[in-house]
């Protein structure tokens, strides 16, 4: 609920966040309960692990919206790519 409210609070992540649950969502997510385009568990476990050494570890709403901005960040350098001079 906590990271709920952080990106709330930051309406120019909500299209970022929208693509990174379309991204992660595993194939026919509609099909299984709980209806929820969540993350396959194994992923989440290693992400915890990778991140914080714990697998059953959750990320921090502040980690949420740092790894958000970030995306933001790649995908507009993916769109607009810095000009070569010379």
């Amino acid at each position: 609920m906590r990271s709920a409210r952080a990106l709330a609070a930051r309406p120019r992540l909500w299209p970022t966040a929208l693509v990174a649950v379309a991204r992660f969502a595993p194939d026919g997510w509609w099909r299984r309960p709980p209806f929820l385009p969540l993350p396959p568990g194994g992923l989440v476990r290693f992400r915890s692990e990778t991140m914080y050494g714990d697998p059953g570890a959750a990320p921090s709403p502040a980690d949420l919206v740092v790894w958000l901005e970030w995306c933001r960040a790649q995908n507009r350098r993916q769109r607009h790519p810095p000009r070569r001079s010379g």
